[in-house]
């Protein structure tokens, strides 16, 4: 019986009893959280705010790093079992204060969803030099998952779920220049990039974390209306994808494709709490089961998941990378 998911060996649906018009009502109906702890990072907006208002209705306490405290106050207001902390998931030592901040507080972490993400951005770099989608979508996940590490190992039954995408068809992994330096940027290729880096963590650090009842999964929660993920996309990039006619109006098809926002956020929350996950991690999710691989998919109405951003070789490679380009040690 296969014990990982290298090479998507564990990637098939498991019949979970939900469907992609599932939301979080559906997913938490009979759940209860209580005493449980959790972190949602990007948790005060889109489906990151849905996802956490879902788990504190449930009992847990969750804990909202962000960027911007005093949106996050008003976004989160009269939403109760909440505590919102400063973090900038591009700012390494911003990551290193929360969690020195949160290790000191000396509770078990049983959720660590890292939700935040951006996408469709001109060329940016942090401090670092690195790209700024491959430092948002992917190594702020590494970085804050390394250290939060002795909180999911004290809960005795945690798990990490990494927000991932569909978009990670668009692009393996460049080895050979992350950060665009020898090669002309495009916003979509790195976007796709730092989504394949997620999954790659995921299903890596599901293999090194198991031992010590810690699991990991990607999920790619779907096309969504009404989130703040393209606020910075010109027009002309909408039109290249199909998604708008020539004076920005989008096409009925499409807009029939999309997902409300408690549908984006039901798989997160479907893979933070369903039972049917307890033996099983590293697995790539959507629509509110495991999905399939992506060369089995034309028939079955989903998009499934790239074998390139589950090979065994790529993903221990990157744990390696993540390590020299954060500076920050993961040995589990």
């Amino acid at each position: 019986m296969k014990t990982n998911n290298y090479q998507g060996a564990l990637q098939q649906p498991i019949g979970s009893g939900f469907n992609a018009q599932s939301t979080t009502s559906d997913i938490i109906n009979g759940v209860d959280l209580t005493g449980k702890i959790v972190i949602v990072t990007g948790g005060n907006a889109g489906i990151g705010l849905e996802t956490t208002k879902t788990l504190a209705a449930a009992g847990a306490t969750v804990i909202v790093p962000a960027r911007d405290v005093e949106k996050a106050k008003k976004n989160l207001e009269g939403v109760e079992n909440i505590e919102i902390e400063m973090m900038d998931v591009m700012d390494p030592l911003s990551i290193d204060a929360f969690a020195e901040k949160f290790l000191l507080s000396e509770r078990p972490l049983h959720l660590l969803i890292n939700n935040a993400g951006i996408m469709w951005v001109p060329l940016r770099r942090d401090s670092r030099g690195i790209e700024s989608q491959l430092a948002t979508n992917y190594l702020g996940q590494f970085h804050l998952t390394a250290r939060l590490f002795p909180a999911l190992k004290k809960a005795n039954g945690a798990r990490v779920i990494n927000l991932s995408s569909l978009g990670h068809q668009m692009a393996p992994f460049n080895f050979e220049d992350p950060n665009f330096l020898h090669r002309e940027y495009e916003t979509l290729h790195a976007y796709g990039q730092s989504k394949t880096g997620s999954n790659l963590f995921s299903l890596e650090l599901d293999n090194r974390a198991k031992e010590y009842n810690v699991r990991a999964y990607s999920v790619h929660p779907g096309s969504i209306a009404g989130t703040e993920l393209g606020r910075e996309a010109p027009l002309e990039l909408f039109q290249k994808m199909g998604f708008v006619d020539a004076d920005g109006n989008m096409f009925p098809e499409v807009a029939a494709k999309l997902k409300s926002i408690p549908q984006g956020a039901a798989t997160t929350v479907w893979c933070a709490t369903s039972s049917h996950l307890d033996n099983i991690g590293g697995v790539y999710c959507e629509d509110n089961d495991i999905a399939r691989l992506a060369d089995s998919v034309e028939s079955a109405g989903s998009y499934g998941v790239e074998v390139y951003s589950l090979d065994e070789a790529n993903a221990k490679r990157l744990w390696e990378l993540s390590e020299n380009l954060t500076g920050v040690l993961f040995n589990i």
